[in-house]
């Protein structure tokens, strides 16, 4: 049985908090997509607090910069699960795939007929002409999207290979096909229902994490994470304080120590307003 969560009102050390990596679906965004109707003002209110607001997501940096047109040139970004962190402006921290082995893992998921193929390059996405088909979903995460007859002749600057599954079956599709045949080679996790992640070993949210708070002097003792499913869980472990929203799975409760509202009843919204009120502001 999973471990018994906490309310998150009960960490006693959430004044200390000085920067919090947040996931994006299912944990900030509500099932409908949106955000707390109040997140400029909250995003503004930690800056003035001196706590740095840093949306960690599967997403493309760009993409994930649109999101927070108010305050974007001031925020961080732990984006593509970690293989681009951002601070201001700038990539601070990437990480890039060899072209023989994201060949590779196209062939794979052709051969497999499940899913998608999706080469990440930083601003701007390669997908073989049939995804065009899912052009409606895989737009939501990429806004820059060129469909290629082959991703054999493609040789770009790479960070992350993603395959999209449009049934849904990410999780029994990663056991069967994709974790015995890159598992050890790369990390390999799923972003959700219908996506399959993959960088190169040891490049997770955590370790984006643990980047952007070296760059910036943080102790990550003083980071908070918040997350709900299982490519948030290295961030989850390496963060001093650590919460997962309501609606996560319960084998997540493994991996936090403390419970937030729901994302539909905005749990990250209540648990700013709580650091915030902790530290006084």
């Amino acid at each position: 049985m999973p471990s018994p969560l906490i309310d998150f009102t009960q960490d006693p050390e959430l004044g200390s908090i000085r920067l919090i990596a947040c996931d994006m679906d299912s944990t900030l965004l509500a099932d409908d997509k949106t955000q707390p109707e109040n997140m400029p003002e909250l995003i503004e209110r930690l800056r003035n607090a001196g706590v740095l607001f840093c949306p960690a997501s599967g997403r493309p940096g760009p993409t994930l910069q649109l999101m927070f047109p108010e305050h974007r040139h001031d925020m961080a970004f732990c984006a593509d699960n970690g293989a681009s962190i951002i601070y201001r402006d700038e990539i601070v921290h990437k990480e890039l795939i060899e072209p023989t082995l994201y060949h590779e893992i196209a062939a794979v998921t052709i051969a497999d007929g499940s899913g998608v193929p999706v080469l990440c390059a930083f601003d701007e996405a390669y997908v073989t002409a049939s995804g065009h088909a899912y052009h409606g979903s895989l737009s939501e995460y990429y806004k820059t999207i060129n469909y290629v007859g082959s991703l054999d002749d493609i040789n770009v600057e790479a960070n992350k290979f993603t395959v999209y599954l449009p049934d849904g079956n990410s999780r029994s599709v990663y056991e069967q096909t994709f974790a015995p045949a890159f598992g050890e080679r790369l990390d390999v996790t799923c972003a959700g229902a219908e996506w399959i992640d993959f960088m190169n070993k040891g490049v997770n949210k955590g370790a984006g994490l643990r980047h952007l708070c070296d760059r910036l002097g943080i102790d990550i003792a003083d980071a908070a994470a918040v997350g709900d499913t299982y490519n948030d869980i290295e961030m989850l472990e390496a963060a001093g304080h650590s919460f997962v929203v309501a609606n996560a799975a319960e084998h997540m409760h493994d991996h936090a120590r403390y419970l937030i509202p729901s994302n539909n009843d905005r749990g990250v919204a209540a648990l700013i307003e709580a650091i915030l009120a902790a530290k006084g502001c």
